[in-house]
């Protein structure tokens, strides 16, 4: 198979979240044990940085792969979902895994796949392990793909743990509450690995201390420990958080002798997040006259705080091109949208998107008026069309929405 047919192998044979929603979620990690022994254990090999979170934790991953690069480090990075095409989720100082290697990969180990019902993630964790391991990279940032104790790449021992922040999201298998979501999160914590937390609550503080207590880790709470926060090119307001988690597990990192990260490569670092590691889809400007900006924000914890920064900007007029999938709490996102703005409703191309009709009347509950169009193109162009040169458009709702839109266009 050559590569089209065989990442459409990929997609379609096998269960993916991406594309199918919680029918694709595994319960238990003998799975992916078992993957792991049939290569050989790789992750074995890697020396990582195990990052989880409910927001965040892509950006994260992405400033710390940058910072290490500036170090002058080979550094691989695991990340999920992709954008646009599926080598976004396994890098090399930036560069993406080739395509023969991908198709070499399944290619020989298919059979094998088939008769293990192996899912989508799966496949795709024991593929970053392999190709890191082959590459020898001198250390593997691995980006939990869900939750985090039962998420296929919670078999690695990391160097550090990092859990960005929780908030009710996948509550349909993470719990329903912020305590539940934070004992699945706080499955990484491994003994005597320290773990630096990003954001914390009343109420997750103490579970990650009773975990890290009972493991024995050193736990770090990074909005408590950094003052001074770095600049970064990533420009989302929810950044101050990240680049505080970088920072900290940056001095940790620094601390266990293995690593030399100066100040002057973690400055560095995190002013060229995305030239160094081709990150896109966050508070990312795709056009001026109107300022255009797209954003992969998608629960009530990200939004939020996407909505507050939309506010500071000046505009005269507001267009919003929006979409979401299926599985969407509308009822705790449609509220933190703003009434004064043009609407354009659409559904992703995915068959987890979410019928325009039924976003459109359920956003009409919260007096968010706008028509609906038959694809995130189309709202788009819709928006472009109708904005003038001081108005400004956002387009959101759905990691498949800014997946659809031109992002090469990026203007910096």
């Amino acid at each position: 198979m050559n590569y089209q047919e065989t990442t459409n192998w990929m997609f379609n044979q096998l269960p993916m979240y991406q594309l199918q929603g919680a029918s694709a979620y595994k319960e238990d990690l003998t799975n992916i044990k078992l993957l792991a022994s049939h290569l050989d254990n790789p992750e074995n090999q890697l020396k990582c940085i195990h990052v989880a979170g409910t927001n965040g934790k892509g950006s994260t991953s992405h400033m710390l792969a940058s910072v290490l690069q500036e170090a002058g480090y080979k550094v691989g990075l695991y990340t999920s979902p992709h954008l646009k095409d599926f080598r976004e989720r396994i890098k090399i100082n930036g560069k993406e895994i080739s395509e023969d290697f991908v198709c070499e990969f399944i290619s020989k180990h298919k059979s094998f796949f088939e008769s293990n019902d192996m899912s989508f993630f799966e496949m795709s964790v024991g593929l970053a392990f392999d190709y890191f391991a082959t590459e020898k990279v001198d250390i593997a940032i691995i980006e939990v793909g869900l939750g985090g104790r039962l998420d296929a790449t919670n078999i690695i021992t990391p160097l550090i743990s990092v859990i960005t922040n929780i908030d009710l999201d996948h509550t349909q298998f993470l719990g329903t509450t912020p305590a539940a979501i934070a004992g699945e999160k706080a499955g990484i914590i491994k003994p005597n690995v320290p773990v630096v937390i990003g954001e914390y609550t009343p109420e997750t503080q103490p579970v990650f201390l009773a975990k890290a207590i009972e493991n024995n880790a050193p736990i770090y709470f990074a909005s408590d420990l950094i003052t001074e926060v770095y600049p970064s090119d990533l420009l989302g307001d929810y950044q101050q958080h990240n680049k505080k988690t970088v920072q900290q597990t940056i001095h940790i990192l620094n601390t266990l002798k293995e690593f030399k990260v100066t100040n002057e490569n973690l400055k560095t670092g995190l002013l060229n997040v995305s030239t160094n590691t081709g990150l896109q889809g966050r508070w990312q400007q795709l056009g001026a006259d109107p300022k255009i900006i797209c954003d992969t924000a998608h629960n009530k914890h990200g939004l939020a705080i996407v909505m507050n920064q939309i506010k500071k900007e000046t505009f005269d007029n507001l267009h919003i091109v929006l979409g979401v999938v299926n599985d969407k709490d509308l009822d705790s996102i449609l509220p933190l949208f703003p009434k004064q703005a043009h609407y354009y409703f659409c559904s992703p191309n995915s068959s987890r998107g979410l019928a325009t009709s039924i976003l459109q009347e359920n956003a009409k509950k919260y007096d968010l008026i706008g028509k609906t169009y038959d694809s995130v193109s189309e709202a788009f162009s819709a928006a472009k069309e109708k904005a003038t040169k001081n108005d400004f458009i956002y387009a959101g709702g759905s990691t498949f929405v800014v997946a659809e839109l031109p992002l090469s266009d990026e203007k910096k």
